[in-house]
C-alpha cells in the first residue's frame, strides 16, 4: 500500500517527518491521561491497574480508527470531565456502582453509533451556525489555556471571594514552565519545525537534570491485568428509570463535547468546507462512538476527540497518519507506562497555553455589531472556560441562541437541527444532577 497516496500527503503538502512530529507532539501533550484517568476512576472503585490498560487500549482503538478510517489528525481518549462526573457525582454522591455507570456509558455509545450510522449526528452538526462554531474554537482555546495555567502551577486555587490565585514563582517547576512557554514561543517565531515537541522534551530534560523529576525505577513491564474491569459493566441496572438523569447527562455531555471539539479543531485546521461544515463528519463521529462502546466494555468512561489534538495540528499534522502515529505510541505505553509518566505537567502545560493562544484567532471573524450573534457565542466561550466543562458552555450556547432568535423575531433563521440541540440542552440543565 502506498501510504502517502492513502493519506493524501501530496494533496495536503505534508511529509512523514511532519506527520510523525505532529503525532508525537499530540501524544506527549495528552499522555497524562494514561495516569490521570485511572487515578480519577480509582475514586469510584475501579481498579487502578486494569483502568490503565483500559485507558490505553480504548485510546489506541479510537485514535487508530480516526487515522485509518476517518483520516483526520485527531486523537481519541477517555474524556476528562466525564470521568470526574462518573467518579464523584454518579458513584460518590448518587451512590451507584461503577459497573452501572459503565452500563450507562455503553448505552450512550450504542446510541451515538446508531445516530451516526443514520447520519443524524452529522445533520445536527451541519445545522449549527458558523458563529457558534467559532465560539467552540475560541472556547477550546481558552479552556486549553486555563488547563495549561493550572497544570503548570502559574494559576492555582484561591480562597472564597477570589477563586484563583497566582502561583509561587519561587518554585522551580513554575520557573521551568515559564521558560518552556518562552522557549516554544521563540522557536515558533523563528519558524522552527517541531517547536512544541522541542519545548516539552527540553523542559522534561531540565527537570531531570535539576532533580525535580525522578527517573522511574523500572522502564518496562507487562501490561496490568484487565480482567477485573473487562465486561464488568451492568447494562440492566443502567436501564432503570432512576438512572435516566445520569444517562441523559452522559449522552448530552458526550454528544456536544465531541461535536464541538470536532468542529472547533476542524475550524482551526482549515478542514471545513465553504459552507462551514466538516466533510464526511460521520466518519470521525463513528470512530468516537465505537471507541466509547469499546471503552465501556474494557472498563473506562466516555471517550472522544481530545482538544489536545490541537497541539499536533499546530505542529503540522494534516492527515490521518498523525493519528496513526499517536495510536501506536499509546499502544507502546502498555509496556512503557513508567516512561511516559515522567513527563511532568509543567513540561507539557506551556504547550497548551501556546496552542490556546493560537486557537482564539477565529474570533476576528465574528460580527461584534450583532449582539444577537455575540451573546450566545460569548456565553459558550466563558462557560466552557470558567466552568472547566466544555459541555456546559456548548449546551448553554445552543439554548441561548434559539432564545435570542425568538426574542428578536428571527425565528426563520433557526434550523430544525438547532431546535433539537436547544431542546436537548434545556433537558440537560433540567436533569443535570448538580
Amino acid at each position: 500500500m502506498n501510504l502517502k497516496k492513502f493519506f493524501h500527503f501530496e494533496e495536503l503538502n505534508t511529509s512523514y517527518k511532519q506527520e510523525i512530529i505532529a503525532g508525537l507532539t499530540t501524544f506527549l501533550t495528552m499522555g497524562y491521561i494514561i495516569i490521570v484517568n485511572p487515578k480519577i476512576l480509582e475514586a469510584a472503585g475501579i481498579p487502578f491497574g486494569a483502568s490503565i490498560t483500559a485507558t490505553i487500549l480504548s485510546a489506541f482503538f479510537g485514535t487508530l480508527a480516526m487515522g485509518v478510517y476517518a483520516k483526520r489528525p485527531f486523537a481519541i481518549a477517555p474524556y476528562m470531565g466525564e470521568n470526574a462526573f462518573i467518579a464523584f457525582t454518579v458513584v460518590k454522591v448518587l451512590g451507584y456502582s461503577w459497573q452501572t455507570a459503565l452500563g450507562a456509558i455503553f448505552i450512550g455509545g450504542v446510541l451515538f453509533t446508531l445516530l451516526t450510522i443514520f447520519k443524524i449526528r452529522g445533520w445536527l452538526a451541519n445545522s449549527i451556525p458558523e458563529s457558534l462554531k467559532i465560539g467552540f474554537a475560541v472556547g477550546i482555546g481558552l479552556f486549553l489555556t486555563f488547563i495549561g495555567l493550572n497544570e503548570t502551577g502559574i494559576v492555582v486555587l484561591g480562597i472564597e471571594g477570589a477563586p484563583v490565585h497566582v502561583g509561587n514563582f519561587y518554585q522551580p517547576n513554575i520557573l521551568l514552565s515559564i521558560l518552556g512557554f518562552v522557549l516554544i514561543g521563540f522557536l515558533m517565531i523563528k519558524n522552527v519545525k517541531g517547536s512544541i515537541l522541542i519545548g516539552i522534551l527540553s523542559i522534561t530534560f531540565l527537570s531531570i537534570i535539576f532533580g525535580i523529576t525522578k527517573l522511574p525505577s523500572q522502564w518496562i513491564g507487562m501490561p496490568p491485568d484487565i480482567s477485573s474491569t473487562l465486561f464488568k459493566l451492568d447494562i440492566s441496572g443502567a436501564l432503570s428509570w432512576g438512572f435516566f438523569a445520569v444517562i441523559l447527562t452522559v449522552f448530552v455531555m458526550d454528544f456536544v463535547d465531541t461535536m464541538g471539539t470536532l468542529l472547533g479543531l476542524s475550524f482551526k485546521a482549515n478542514l471545513l468546507d465553504e459552507k462551514g461544515n466538516l466533510p464526511e463528519i460521520e466518519k470521525p463521529m463513528l470512530c468516537d462512538a465505537l471507541a466509547t462502546v469499546i471503552g465501556s466494555l474494557l472498563g473506562t468512561t466516555t471517550t472522544g476527540t481530545f482538544i489536545e489534538s490541537a497541539t499536533g495540528i499546530e505542529a503540522g499534522g494534516k492527515t490521518g497518519f498523525t493519528a496513526v502515529v499517536t495510536s501506536l505510541l499509546f499502544l507502546l505505553t502498555l509496556f512503557f507506562a513508567p516512561l511516559i509518566s515522567i513527563i511532568p505537567a509543567f513540561a507539557y502545560g506551556p504547550s497548551l497555553i501556546i496552542v490556546g493562544m493560537l486557537m482564539i484567532s477565529p474570533i476576528k471573524k465574528l460580527n461584534f455589531n450583532d449582539i444577537s450573534e455575540i451573546l450566545p457565542v460569548f456565553t459558550i466561550i466563558v462557560l466552557m472556560s470558567f466552568t472547566y466543562n466544555l459541555g456546559i458552555g456548548m449546551t448553554a450556547g445552543f439554548a441561548l441562541y434559539v432564545l435570542v432568535k425568538i426574542l428578536t423575531g428571527n425565528i426563520k433563521e433557526i434550523k430544525l437541527g438547532m431546535w433539537i440541540l436547544s431542546s436537548l440542552s434545556i433537558l440537560f440543565f433540567i436533569f443535570y444532577p448538580y
